[in-house]
């Protein structure tokens, strides 16, 4: 049974930062698509950061050069460690392997 586990989301200033973890289990994680996606209320779910291989990298471009994705395969854990925080970077984030996997979500709100 594959399970997605996320943490680190909080509530935060504008200009401050968070790392959210995804912790997985059940899945071979270095063979997997994996990121991060994000709803914000009454929005569609948006791809935020991914590795579409152990190479490849996308960004959003709204969070280009303030977000990081990065991973340890042998903890099967990604983050995303997210600087200059925006408030309209309030959203739930959720960890996706695979295209098809995700996880509960965690809450990120940015205050102004």
């Amino acid at each position: 049974q594959v399970q997605l586990v996320e943490s680190g989301g909080g509530l935060v200033q504008a200009g401050g930062s968070l790392r959210l973890s995804c912790a997985a289990s059940g899945i071979s994680f270095s063979l997997n698509v994996m990121g991060w996606h994000r709803q914000a209320p009454g929005k569609q779910r948006e791809l935020v950061a991914q590795f579409t291989s152990r190479a490849r990298i996308d960004y959003a471009d709204s969070v280009k050069g303030r977000f990081t994705i990065s991973r340890d395969d042998a903890k099967n854990t990604v983050y995303l460690q997210m600087n200059n925080l925006k408030p309209e970077d309030t959203a739930v984030y959720y960890c996706n392997i695979a295209n098809y996997y995700w996880g509960q979500g965690t809450q990120v709100t940015v205050s102004s």
